[in-house]
């Protein structure tokens, strides 16, 4: 049966994961990713089962296939509520499913003919979670070790910016997708020996702004780079610990933190 996918304009993800590329071909880049509960806007149909797709979370946009959400005249509900473990069994229309962590749990307060959701595993509530030194460490070390994947948002693959910005959504910070975007949030800081825990430093490659971290102190900085790994870091950027190199250009710290 054939859907019109513009009377719908709301949008879903019903899987673990969805992958977002460039253009609607499994073969193209993949530039991003919906978690399970992630929301967007319909933009586009290409009546080929792909979707262009606006995350109404950070406005990112991308093309998906339909087939990985559930699709409504009217939007979902909005939830600051995320699974909390490495994996989260959840049954959905009574299969079962091993959701990654920081997967959003809105379904469970979604009412839809076509739904049902049953979940009993542990939950942070990003709304409750304050943005402090003891909370940015407890998530941002959760992820070491987590493998570089361009594109990624997930505990199994994630960029430099993808684990910036689920870091701070699960103490309810919205930021922007890609590295070049978080880049004009926030206030400047001045020198690393006036930043504290949660301070975002970002790198770059001739103007271009390429790589982003979590200053966890003055002397060090978590980020995604072959994995999520914790590096030294001084006035002219990062210091690689294992082989004393350095990697990444400083351009500027920015203050996201309220």
């Amino acid at each position: 049966m054939k859907h019109n996918y513009m009377q719908m304009k709301y949008a879903v993800c019903i899987l673990p994961l969805a992958h977002v590329r460039l253009l609607p071909n499994h073969r193209d880049e993949m530039t991003s990713q919906f978690l399970f509960g992630e929301r967007g806007i319909i933009m586009e149909d290409n009546r080929d089962g792909w979707l262009l797709l606006q995350n109404t979370n950070d406005g990112y946009t991308g093309w998906c296939r339909s087939n990985q959400f559930l699709l409504s005249k009217f939007p979902f509900t909005e939830s600051t509520e995320f699974t909390a473990d490495w994996v989260n069994e959840i049954i959905v229309n009574d299969k079962r499913m091993m959701l990654p962590f920081a997967s959003s749990l809105s379904l469970l307060n979604t009412k839809h003919q076509d739904l049902s959701v049953i979940y009993n595993g542990n939950i942070i509530d990003a709304a409750n979670t304050v943005a402090n030194e003891i909370n940015i460490n407890k998530i941002a070390r959760l992820f070491l070790n987590t493998t570089y994947l361009w594109g990624g948002k997930s505990i199994f693959g994630i960029d430099c910016s993808g684990y910036v910005q689920t870091v701070f959504k699960l103490m309810n910070i919205h930021l922007l997708r890609d590295a070049k975007l978080q880049v004009a949030q926030g206030s400047s800081v001045g020198f690393l020996q006036e930043t504290v825990c949660g301070d975002i430093a970002f790198f770059d490659e001739g103007e271009e702004i390429m790589h982003v971290g979590i200053l966890l102190n003055e002397h060090e900085i978590i980020h995604a780079s072959g994995n999520v790994r914790i590096d030294k870091i001084d006035n002219e950027g990062i210091i690689h610990t294992d082989t004393g190199k350095r990697t990444h250009r400083l351009r500027i710290i920015k203050r996201i933190l309220p």
